[in-house]
């Protein structure tokens, strides 16, 4: 395709007007902490629930951050199960159940008189 001098004169004119491409965002720019609310990073339910409850005018609170709390509750619940579970497999051998402990006591005593007689 062939243009005329005059056509391709004007094309160059206005390729030299045409707006630059945009700078790429500094890095500063992006690595900006942005500050969030105490909703969003609060890990103790209780305080999260009172949090809600003092910037909610009406006692409604959005969905994700129902989700987020119930979340939190439910790994409060885990944690002491989990601790529990750790503490009774490393503590094998030892019973939590009061009636067998007296039982293992009363076996003890009566080995300890059994020796007392011989």
């Amino acid at each position: 395709m062939s243009f005329d001098p005059r056509s391709l004169e004007r094309l160059q004119e206005l390729g030299r007007q045409l707006p630059k491409p945009l700078e790429a965002p500094t890095p500063q720019a992006q690595t900006k902490p942005q500050r969030q609310h105490r909703v969003e990073i609060e890990e103790d339910p209780e305080e999260l629930f009172r949090q809600l409850m003092q910037v909610s005018p009406d006692g409604k609170v959005p969905e994700h951050l129902m989700a987020r709390l119930r979340q939190l509750e439910a790994q409060r619940k885990r944690a002491p199960q989990e601790a529990n579970a750790k503490r009774t497999s490393a503590n094998k051998g030892t019973s939590s159940d009061p009636n067998q402990d007296d039982s293992l006591y009363s076996e003890f005593e009566q080995m300890l008189l059994e020796e007392d007689d011989a």
